[in-house]
């Protein structure tokens, strides 16, 4: 007896120290940070033929956000807000646009700050928190851009059906599982065979190179945005003044809930964050060992001006649309177009469709684009297989992580109604953007130095992480106030609770300059950006909590029996180490 009870004891001890081994190995992996990457580690990459070419000038960069940004939402987002926001939709994209701005100046101080390394978000969190954070990130951020994608693939197929219908040819001859997509089966099986093909055509264009997808993006763009301000011009001289009144005939509530509305409209300048491996300084020769400068002036310029050229023409289009027609009047699937038949001017509206299809190309080829490069980000760090990481000697893409991306999207848009997925999007452009500004804040704090007591930087750096959180709590509850029509009280509170933590960032911890471009007044334009953006997240369908609550459970896992034992964030840094010693042995 004694025997046999010591032996289950002994396999309980044993059970219990393995059970203990693997959460302190969790925990232990899941709290490591990435180093800054050295600059020179890109130049490393390209000398092994495993770094991805440097191609893009600061007018490819403008145009790769302005082509992520103006899609089809410029010729059908604008009406549908207009409806219930009346002509003060103007001030609803002017609120989203100062909001994107904010967050916009906090993606293009990064940007400076890191070396010219793909990763975007999720490289700036792995750097300033942890590696399950980073992991998280990129997870929510995926999941938006694989169901975006193949709702615009299905958008797209559809416009072009369309265009093609125009002709007596084709008019009333093309099925619908072709382009339009078959009826709904189980609630969510739709059929749609265009879609999966011109997925195809893009992952090929992306595949081959970013110049030859660069040309691409910038005929379209170039093309979208002449036909914008055509309408524009043309639409200006069919405008009634009258029609601007009432203003705001629903009030400034409506102005706010149109605002989160078209936050939306705005997202391309992470494409731009995105494609820092691939950015180069027109203005200078290349130079390796100066990677560094030459990200700081192209990828800022590259995210502010893209942003700012969407803002003009969101708001440009919108004076024009809500003062040609009364706003009652704009339709909900093609407002631009009804608008221009109702005036006798059908030759724009087949001008509309062509910009509508063009838009919705950059908006897809860009979106496949971030996709791939976030996944290579990945592959290299070891969260994911080592397939992700591998970069074409020739063409210097990344083409299995490509042509992988382009399946899923393939797959989703092929078979699936994606629309019955749309309240599920969002989460994670809001969670993304909201971790960026906290990024911003936490890595100006005064660096500990060997000097120092670590204890003490230690106690400061989580007291203020408590402070963002608070934050960002605070946003929550206010959007949740704002929703249910709570109390205005609790709203005022909500604020004021926010104002203190953001105070107390800023009276308590020692912030630094940074080299390159600087995001004013930090910690204040970070702290307004995580409380504006989850206040959004509080305006979400609650679908969208849910999935944002079951994907994390579900990454957890993912990384606990993969990722934990795979990654290796000093990966990148041992390798230029190596070269270093090698070129120097050499000489």
């Amino acid at each position: 007896m004694w025997n046999e009870k010591s032996g289950s004891r002994d396999y309980q001890s044993s059970s219990s120290s393995i059970s203990r081994s693997f959460f302190s190995h969790f925990c232990s992996s899941a709290l490591r940070t990435k180093a800054l990457p050295s600059p020179s580690e890109a130049s490393v990459r390209a000398v092994n033929g495993d770094g991805l070419i440097r191609r893009l000038g600061l007018f490819d960069l403008i145009l790769l956000g302005v082509g992520a940004s103006i899609g089809a939402g410029i010729f059908v987002v604008t009406g549908t807000v207009a409806r219930d926001a009346g002509p003060g939709v103007i001030f609803s994209f002017i609120l989203a646009g100062a909001s994107c701005f904010l967050n916009a100046l906090c993606y293009a101080e990064l940007a400076s700050r890191f070396p010219a390394v793909v990763g975007g978000a999720y490289l700036y969190t792995y750097t300033a928190f942890n590696e399950l954070t980073a992991f998280l990130v990129f997870a929510q951020l995926m999941i938006d851009y694989h169901i975006g994608a193949a709702s615009i693939a299905r958008s797209l197929a559809s416009y072009a059906v369309a265009i093609l219908e125009l002709f007596p040819l084709f008019k009333d001859n093309i099925p619908n599982w072709i382009g339009h997509g078959t009826e709904d089966f189980l609630g969510a099986i739709s059929i749609n065979v265009l879609a999966p093909i011109l997925l195809a055509l893009l992952t090929i264009v992306l595949c081959r190179g970013v110049g030859e997808s660069s040309v691409l993006n910038s005929v379209m763009t170039i093309t979208k945005v002449v036909i914008v301000l055509f309408v524009i011009l043309v639409g200006a001289f069919e405008v009634d003044v009258s029609n601007w009144s009432p203003f705001a005939p629903n009030g400034f509530k409506a102005v706010l809930t149109g605002a989160t509305v078209v936050f939306f409209a705005y997202v391309g300048f992470d494409a731009v964050a995105n494609s820092a491996e691939e950015s180069k300084r027109p203005q200078a020769r290349f130079n390796q060992m100066n990677l560094m400068s030459m990200a700081v002036r192209d990828l800022p310029l590259g995210i502010m001006g893209s942003l700012l050229i969407c803002v003009a023409l969101y708001i440009a289009v919108c004076l024009v649309i809500t003062g040609m027609v009364p706003y009652l009047s704009l339709g909900e699937e093609a407002p631009l177009v009804e608008a221009f038949i109702s005036k006798g001017l059908k030759y724009v509206s087949v001008l509309i469709s062509i910009g509508a299809v063009a838009g919705l190309t950059t908006t897809l080829l860009v979106g496949l684009y971030v996709q791939s490069r976030l996944y290579l980000g990945l592959g290299r760090d070891g969260l994911l297989p080592s397939i992700f990481a591998r970069v074409h000697p020739v063409r210097h893409t990344p083409v299995q992580s490509q042509v992988w991306v382009g399946i899923v999207a393939s797959v989703l848009a092929g078979l699936f109604n994606v629309h019955v997925l749309s309240h599920i999007l969002s989460v994670g452009s809001l969670t993304g953007y909201s971790v960026v500004a906290a990024c911003v804040v936490t890595l100006r704090w005064k660096d500990k130095t060997a000097s120092e007591v670590s204890k003490n930087w230690t106690s400061n750096w989580r007291e203020g992480v408590l402070c963002l959180i608070i934050i960002a709590c605070c946003g929550f509850a206010a959007g949740i106030v704002y929703r249910y029509s709570y109390s205005f009280i609790f709203l005022v509170v909500a604020v004021i609770v926010a104002t203190f933590a953001a105070g107390s960032l800023y009276i308590r911890q020692v912030y630094v300059d940074p080299p390159g471009f600087s995001c004013p007044w930090v910690p204040i334009v970070p702290a307004i950006c995580i409380f504006f953006n989850i206040f959004l997240f509080a305006q979400l369908h609650y679908e969208a909590w849910v999935r944002f609550v079951v994907l994390s459970i579900l990454m957890v896992g993912i990384y606990a029996f993969y990722g934990q034992y795979h990654a290796n964030p000093a990966s990148s840094n041992e390798t230029i180490i190596y070269h270093r010693v090698t070129a120097e042995e050499t000489h």
